[in-house]
């Protein structure tokens, strides 16, 4: 490990550091989650306008309810979940409890096989 100089206090370098990465870590999830949202508007206003036109030009026989209509934004949705899943986590799904709550009954399960 570095030495620091003498002048320095090595507790409040510690602190500054460890406030610095805590920070640093902050801004990189506050930067994925603009994002995400970013990427959601974009998501929510051009299928908004593509489904707008499609119904505005629709013939008079012809059904507004065809795939076809909203393949863009089921394509696109599938995209969105991927980024979702990539900026909130495996918490999104099962939440950090569920894992430390299955952690603990697996370990008395194995805790009782032993005895």
């Amino acid at each position: 490990m570095e030495k620091l100089p003498s002048n320095i206090d090595s507790n409040n370098y510690k602190q500054d550091y460890t406030k610095e990465e805590a920070y640093m870590r902050a801004r990189k999830k506050v930067e994925k989650l603009k994002g995400f949202y970013g990427h959601f508007a974009s998501y929510i206003i051009v299928n908004v306008f593509i489904l707008s036109m499609i119904a505005l030009n629709l013939d008079k026989d012809e059904t507004f309810w065809k795939f076809g209509h909203f393949s863009t934004a089921f394509f696109w949705g599938i995209g969105i979940v991927f980024h979702a899943a990539g900026v909130f986590g495996p918490d999104l799904l099962l939440g950090r409890k569920w894992e430390e709550r299955k952690i603990k009954e697996y370990m008395s399960d194995d805790r009782r096989n032993w005895e």
